[in-house]
């Protein structure tokens, strides 16, 4: 199993073993390829597990939104030459996964979406980003868990790095201000591929309500909700998240 950053093209992604039914992964506006090392350790030898950096901070900003992120996924899945795929979102990730699906249906074995946006977020709020306030982006990042300890410093340092540069933090506010454009409330229901929700019951960013709403309009949609788990599900509670997830692809 490779779990080495690959760098083929524009394209920087990892992959773990090519030629095995494939399971890419989106990680969120924030997010890093290491919100996914659980994932990755428990499916990557059964799976050819792949990961891109979406390039939210390298894209042309006249490009840069929910769009041309879809466009770059499709072109990074033609370029690979994935014939289909599990596709698996968390937050922004989430939302690029459900686009990419009502584009790409044929190309899609199922759809996994977990702290997903598309439907209601509740993330930085019209104060983001409060450029310069350390304690603010502290308590914003411990918001994404139930056990705020998983907002580890160096995780902390990262998100206010990023805020704290101009030309990161105009691109956050245009791809968010991208999702909150791009509402799928009306369009989801087109989306027939199978689809598993796993939710943190104390997610506070999209609240559990959203995900009732997500497991309404998806009409073959399974949802399960894990206790005492906030915003990312695959990173605080791994062990619970990979059994559903695992059990799905099995039916799949």
């Amino acid at each position: 199993m490779n779990k080495e950053l690959l760098e083929d093209g524009k394209y920087k992604y990892i992959e773990t073993s090519p030629g095995k039914d494939v399971l890419l992964l989106l990680h969120g506006l924030l997010g890093e390829l290491s919100n996914f090392e659980f994932m990755i350790d428990r499916f990557g030898d059964e799976y050819n597990v792949v990961s891109p950096i979406l390039p939210i901070m390298q894209m042309p900003l006249k490009a840069l939104g929910l769009i041309g992120m879809v466009k770059y996924i499709e072109e990074f899945v033609e370029y690979k030459g994935f014939r289909k795929v599990h596709v698996m979102g968390n937050s922004l990730g989430g939302h690029l996964a459900q686009l990419y699906t009502l584009g790409n249906s044929d190309k899609v074995s199922s759809m996994i979406l977990t702290g997903s946006s598309g439907l209601f977020e509740n993330a930085m709020g019209n104060t983001f980003p409060k450029r310069g306030d350390y304690e603010f982006i502290k308590k914003k990042a411990e918001m994404v868990f139930y056990d705020p300890a998983i907002a580890t410093k160096k995780l902390v340092d990262e998100v206010y790095d990023t805020v704290n540069d101009r030309s990161k933090a105009i691109r956050i506010v245009v791809m968010a201000k991208s999702a909150v454009r791009n509402n799928l409330e009306k369009k989801i229901h087109l989306i027939e591929n199978p689809t598993l929700l796993v939710w943190g019951k104390q997610d506070d960013v999209t609240p559990p309500f959203v995900a009732d709403k997500f497991n309404e309009l998806l009409p073959n949609s399974t949802l399960y909700f894990i206790d005492k788990c906030g915003h990312a599900p695959m990173m605080e509670r791994p062990d619970e998240f990979n059994d559903y997830l695992s059990d799905f692809l099995k039916k799949i």
